[in-house]
């Protein structure tokens, strides 16, 4: 019984992210269409990946027939995150709880979830994160899915101006934090001009585009790692 109303509690509290995934990966659908994936792939990837960071900066690679080592390591870089956040969240878990329910708990780590469990007081069950993961993950594949659908029956110019809604989503992320903060500002500045030099400048335009993707994140965010170091802050005991 306890387990159930875990997993129905990790439902619940998962629709809200369930609708905001199926927004993003309907953009993502669009982007993966005209990249030349079928509905199938572009559904696949978002159901093995779960990631829209490291599935959006994949379609470039993807269009210039990079190699698989080039798309690994861009992945590596791009969703390393998830390495932390997933220790992070093993240490709620029980220390009873089998490899396999972490393994599966660690497949769901994104930001949102993660931001829901972490918050999570005491230890946190694994069918919680089950309820979590299958409400997210279906809202997510659900949009890729229509999105690349409406991608292979619309027109072209449609298309284009749909798939302009990625850029004003990430607009929509990224301006509020850099109102708040100069740092965020100066990783969003310096990201942009360093993005710009490897896109026009003679020699660096030539480095392919998962490649350049790879250098701006290292060099900026080591980077801001060094000017903009943070603070250690106090764990929060409820949530040990």
């Amino acid at each position: 019984m306890g387990d159930m109303k875990e997993f129905r509690r990790g439902l619940t509290d998962a629709i809200p992210i369930c609708l905001g995934y199926l927004a993003v990966s309907f953009a993502f659908g669009i982007q993966a269409s005209e990249a030349g994936l079928s509905v199938f792939q572009a559904s696949l990837m978002s159901l093995t990946n779960v990631t829209s960071a490291g599935q959006f900066s994949s379609l470039d690679v993807i269009k210039s027939n990079a190699s698989f080592a080039e798309m690994a390591l861009l992945q590596l870089v791009v969703n390393i995150r998830y390495m932390l956040m997933s220790t992070a969240l093993s240490q709620k878990l029980s220390s009873k709880e089998s490899t396999l329910a972490r393994c599966l708990v660690a497949y769901g780590v994104t930001d949102e979830i993660f931001g829901l469990s972490v918050t999570r007081k005491g230890r946190l069950h694994p069918s919680y994160s089950y309820g979590l993961i299958i409400c997210s993950v279906f809202g997510w594949v659900l949009g890729t899915f229509l999105g690349a659908f409406a991608g292979n029956i619309m027109p072209d110019r449609l298309i284009s101006a749909l798939g302009l809604a990625i850029y004003g989503m990430f607009l929509a992320i990224i301006i509020p934090e850099t109102r708040e903060s100069t740092s965020v500002m100066a990783v969003v500045i310096g990201s942009m001009v360093l993005s710009s030099i490897f896109t026009y400048a003679p020699g660096l335009r030539t480095i392919s585009s998962g490649f350049r993707i790879i250098i701006v994140t290292v060099v900026i965010a080591s980077l801001a790692a060094i000017i903009f170091p943070r603070k250690e802050e106090a764990l929060d005991e409820q949530n040990i």
